[in-house]
């Protein structure tokens, strides 16, 4: 399996470097063959900005993204740096996105590492996503760290339940080109813990890891229970955990009688 981490962390000896190098390692040692895209290390940029789809613009005066990635992909004019990283995703059998929680997201250089990487006309196109994604067949998760409680990202914590909060990760980003998504691997507050606690929580990441052909990846309704309009079709009942069908009725866990 060809396994492509992506590191998000300024801090190479943090925690999110320990889980960085536990899954090269654990990875290497059976067998895999693992590159890591260090985004700090390699000075990313995470603007996309007019100078990522260079050559004649289809409007010198208007800066249409999506139109001038499709364009600049088809022309084989992608930049260098760009063009490296999806060489690496074409690559990859496996994608992890390793990184800190920060404001219930990703640090701003893994959100500009997406947009400016999974480019119109290589991760997605019209007519090409979820379940006809143009990166299907692969799989991909995150790894985060948190400098709260698990406890905090229970349903009822304040915080929010995390697979609430990476939504837009696992549907917006993963989901939306493709892959099979796995569940995420949290450690939950780990500045706070001793270290033979951060060791027992790097030995359940290694576990985790070696036993990704048994985990089930999350549910993600398919394209068969939408209607035209591109919502759930009545009596479909939602069972993402982040969706709820007001078609038929049903409230999310958010919604009371009152709000009617």
């Amino acid at each position: 399996m060809n396994v492509l981490i992506v590191f998000a962390h300024p801090e190479p000896r943090s925690f999110n470097g320990a889980l960085k190098d536990t899954a090269v390692e654990t990875l290497a040692r059976a067998g895999h063959e693992v590159v890591v895209s260090d985004l700090y290390r390699l000075g990313w940029k995470a603007a996309l900005d007019a100078a990522d789809v260079p050559g004649e613009r289809l409007d010198a005066d208007f800066l249409d993204v999506s139109k001038e990635q499709e364009r600049v992909s088809g022309q084989g004019l992608t930049p260098a740096d760009i063009r490296a990283e999806q060489e690496k995703v074409a690559w990859c059998d496996l994608l992890i996105f390793q990184f800190p929680m920060w404001w219930f997201g990703m640090p701003a250089v893994l959100k500009g590492w997406v947009d400016r990487t999974m480019a119109r006309g290589f991760a997605y196109q019209a007519g090409r996503k979820y379940d006809t994604g143009m990166l299907k067949g692969r799989r991909a998760m995150v790894c985060t760290t948190t400098g709260t409680a698990g406890s905090l990202y229970e349903p009822d914590g304040i915080d929010g339940e995390l697979r609430h909060i990476l939504w837009p990760v696992h549907n917006g980003i993963f989901r939306y080109l493709g892959f099979d998504v796995l569940p995420p691997f949290a450690a939950w507050m780990p500045g706070r813990l001793s270290d033979a606690e951060r060791q027992s929580c790097l030995d359940d990441y290694a576990k985790r890891l070696l036993n990704l052909d048994d985990t089930p990846p999350l549910y993600f309704h398919p394209a068969a229970d939408y209607g035209p309009d591109q919502r759930l079709k009545p009596g479909v009942v939602a069972r993402t955990g982040f969706q709820w069908n007001p078609s038929d009725g049903h409230r999310h866990a958010h919604r009371s009688l009152s709000d009617d």
